[in-house]
């Protein structure tokens, strides 16, 4: 048999019944579908784990976050500062932070007010809009001045323009402070959002919130080449002033946090895929069953053919192709319908959604594969059948 033939003939079987194959090649539509729409969710994450990890700061930064664990439970801001004099360390920015109350006129908020040194715009890469920044005269005097995020300055200025907001006084738990500047939106990170806080001096918050150390360190290094060796010997300065308990602070890099989170990442898209691939088996099994019925319809037929020479690879090349013609359109609809899923995903996740080349053609030849793997078994049926048997069926 020649194959145009064979493949014309398998056409012609497979759409001369338009419900069945529907019906079996649902499966198959459906774990195509669901491959390239989890591979789409898992970039569509994976993207939006980077513009979080992004949000911690720039690419050369490092944090320490101090637990107060252990004899030694905290750092003060001079001791903070001195992990300045570690190799690579291009700037420090000790912060102490906590929830306080921001009052305007009758309106109250929850905040996240956080005392910084002059040290933390440039560290953190988190520049003013309007006004200006906490400077060092400030710090040393103990100064209640204060910048507010876009968030909060909506928030406590309702009925006003938020940029409207620097020279206004404001109350933090019952302290009057003037607004100097108002921040950058920054959006939210992983660690909240970056837009409802307020920045103080530290000292004069610690003075207010009465607290004598910091609870994070951010820092900025020079050369991100030796970020590791620097992450080494923070720690080593650290598990000094710690006595040794490793566990009263934890040093944090990008690279480090990006690497955790699309690990995790990874583990729950490989899983979901798992799933996806079980959908593609159980379409196979559809198909194979609908084969074998198809086998049981068309015995007269095989038998026809065989006693007019058809032979043994002719009728197992016949079944084969409508078993592949079968998983394959639904292969193909699959796609279609998995690029779909993949444009609402990106709209439902507000993020970019990618489908890369080698994924679909994975999904496609596999889509075929099990047509194959499934069909043989109804087509090597079809083929082994006599003909004197055949030609007797009813």
């Amino acid at each position: 048999m020649k194959l145009t033939q064979g493949l014309k003939m398998a056409v012609k079987s497979v759409l001369s019944n338009k419900l069945r194959t529907i019906l079996s090649m649902l499966g198959i539509l459906i774990g195509v579908a669901t491959v390239i729409a989890l591979v789409a969710m898992g970039k569509a994450s994976s993207n939006e784990v980077a513009k979080q990890v992004s949000s911690l700061g720039s690419p050369n930064s490092l944090s320490v976050t101090i637990f107060g664990r252990g004899t030694v439970t905290t750092l003060s801001v001079d001791e903070a500062n001195e992990l300045g004099e570690v190799a690579n360390v291009a700037g420090v920015a000790p912060v102490t932070s906590t929830t306080g109350y921001a009052k305007y006129g009758k309106t109250q908020v929850s905040v996240t007010v956080e005392g910084i040194t002059a040290a933390y715009e440039e560290v953190k890469a988190f520049p003013i809009q309007d006004g200006r920044y906490i400077a060092s005269p400030d710090i040393k005097n103990n100064t209640k001045v204060a910048l507010i995020g876009v968030d909060t300055a909506a928030d406590l200025f309702e009925d006003e323009d938020p940029s409207a907001a620097v020279g206004k006084k404001i109350t933090i738990n019952g302290y009057i402070f003037t607004i100097v500047g108002l921040l950058e939106s920054q959006g939210s990170s992983l660690t909240g959002s970056n837009d409802e806080k307020i920045l103080i001096p530290v000292t004069t918050a610690q003075k207010i919130f009465q607290t004598s150390g910091v609870s994070t360190i951010n820092l900025i290094v020079t050369d991100t080449d030796l970020m590791k060796a620097t992450v080494t010997a923070v720690e080593a300065v650290l598990y000094e002033k710690f006595r040794g308990n490793e566990n009263a602070y934890r040093v944090l890099n990008q690279e480090e946090a990006m690497e955790t989170l699309n690990a995790v990442n990874a583990t729950m898209n490989r899983q979901l895929i798992y799933v996806a691939i079980i959908s593609l088996i159980v379409g196979g099994i559809g198909i194979m069953n609908i084969m074998l019925v198809s086998v049981t319809e068309r015995t007269r037929e095989i038998g026809i053919r065989k006693s007019l020479g058809a032979k043994k690879r002719d009728i197992l090349f016949q079944f084969l192709v409508e078993a592949v013609c079968i998983s394959g359109l639904g292969g193909a609809l699959g796609i279609g319908l998995g690029y779909a899923a993949s444009i609402v995903i990106g709209i439902f996740m507000k993020s970019d959604t990618e489908v890369p080349v080698d994924t679909v053609l994975l999904a496609f030849a596999f889509s075929a594969f099990v047509g194959v793997v499934f069909g043989f078994l109804p087509a090597n049926k079809a083929a082994s059948l006599r003909p004197v048997d055949a030609l007797r069926h009813d």
